[in-house]
């Protein structure tokens, strides 16, 4: 049955595409509003033909097939989860009003007997613990125990042949970690994805020369998962900043982990007209340098027309995938920047036509960062309204790690190219929830 109604609504996309929307091309086009789902329901949306990595290998249609028996409109976590839950392997569309709050409980509900902060705190600081060896003990022991309890309570998976799409210009879900988990064809649009806040950060003494807090939940990951469209969603950490969180032992209690991870053998993917915003480590693809058996050949994802808003590194990070950047807009005002694009063990990035506005003091050679040997195309990317050579950029900066040129294919699959200098101007008023047309 999957096959079947996958078959029948990407045709119908692909006859409608050819109506209403342009081949695919490398070549830039004037500027033109955002190519709208097909059809006048959002619900119903899919991916236009030739919009990204998502579209090959016979697009991605979400539940758009779905009979109006499996169309269930939410306005509670516990409804959401039910929803994901109530398909039968069949399509489906989840529509969700207003905001859900998946910790709403608070994280005193979370925690397993034993587990006390105070105690934690006093049993690893520094002075008593030292820095050699990883935490053990009781209260080591309770914090994963509370760690697990949260994790079973926010976290959501999102089955195939689903779409979610949030209801007009206000849905959206807090403190919730979407799991496209492995499944194929999905969507998920409209919605305000506030990063989950992790109650139980694990204390490793021995990352870095003083240590870190390290915590768990991403917005959303896609894992082992193909045919995945995210789509005008705006991903923020919302009511919890990182400006807002304590420091323990002098180092910052870090409760966020990313907003958008694209991992293990996930494929085929589409990222377009999203808001990411505020946050440190933001949008990781491929997530480590040991998972070529999983990764090789796979973690081909698309992203374009996306702001990126005081966001500190990982726009994206990536590792092995043939990853196509381009025509987002990143916004650098304050805070701590690190990079944008992070250039990992065997990826094969493209950036083309992509905006940078940078503060006074913050140079071009800061935007791309070389972890591994891989070559990278980027080319006609504007810093502050200039054409700049970011290659160029980085290897004068550092001479003694220069990145090589030529990621070594060309991306076919866009149906729009924006001239680099008109990118903030049709980015930043389309981009993000409530703004789906």
């Amino acid at each position: 049955m999957r096959q079947r109604t996958r078959r029948a609504a990407a045709s119908l996309a692909c006859c409608a595409a050819l109506l209403g929307t342009s081949a695919a091309t490398t070549a830039p086009t004037a500027a033109v509003p955002a190519a709208p789902a097909h059809g006048h329901d959002p619900a119903r949306g899919t991916l236009p033909a030739g919009d990204g990595w998502a579209s090959a290998a016979g697009g991605t249609t979400g539940g758009a097939a779905a009979g109006r028996e499996n169309v269930r409109t939410v306005r509670t976590w516990d409804q959401f989860r039910a929803a994901l839950a109530a398909g039968g392997g069949e399509p489906q569309i989840i529509r969700v009003v207003g905001t859900i709050d998946a910790q709403a409980a608070g994280c005193a509900a979370y925690e397993a007997p034993g587990y006390d902060f105070d105690t934690y705190l006093a049993d690893y600081d520094p002075a008593v613990w030292g820095y050699d060896t990883p935490v053990s003990g009781p209260q080591e022991d309770a914090r994963a125990a509370s760690a697990a309890r949260q994790a079973a309570a926010v976290q959501a998976y999102v089955p195939s042949d689903t779409t979610v799409v949030g209801v007009g210009r206000n849905a959206g879900i807090t403190g919730a970690g979407l799991q496209i988990r492995d499944a194929d064809n999905v969507i998920v649009r409209n919605l305000t994805l506030e990063s989950p806040l992790d109650c139980f950060p694990q204390w490793d003494p021995t990352d870095g020369e003083r240590g870190a807090w390290n915590s768990e939940y991403d917005a959303a990951v896609v894992h082992n998962s193909t045919h995945v469209w995210l789509d005008h969603n705006t991903f923020t950490d919302g009511r919890h900043p990182d400006s807002s969180l304590p420091r323990h032992y002098g180092e910052l209690y870090q409760q966020h982990d990313g907003e958008l991870d694209v991992v293990r053998g996930a494929d085929l993917v589409t990222v377009s007209w999203n808001v990411f915003e505020e946050h440190a480590k933001t949008l990781m693809i491929g997530n480590s340098d040991a998972a070529g058996g999983t990764d090789r050949g796979r973690l081909r994802v698309t992203l374009h027309h996306n702001l990126f808003r005081d966001v500190g590194e990982r726009a994206p990070r990536v590792r092995f995938g043939q990853v196509d950047t381009y025509n987002n807009h990143y916004v650098i005002t304050e805070g701590s920047y690190s990079y944008s694009f992070g250039i990992g063990f065997e990826s094969r990035l493209v950036a083309e036509k992509n905006s940078f506005r940078l503060p006074p003091g913050t140079g071009p050679d800061r935007i791309l960062k070389k972890w591994s040997e891989a070559p990278l195309t980027a080319d006609h990317n504007t810093v502050n309204g200039t054409v700049t050579d970011l290659v160029a950029a980085h290897n004068a900066a550092n001479p003694d790690t220069p990145l090589q040129r030529d990621a070594g294919w060309t991306p076919t699959l866009r149906t729009r190219v924006d001239d680099p200098r008109a990118v903030p101007g049709v980015v930043v008023p389309r981009a993000g929830a409530g703004r789906l047309r």
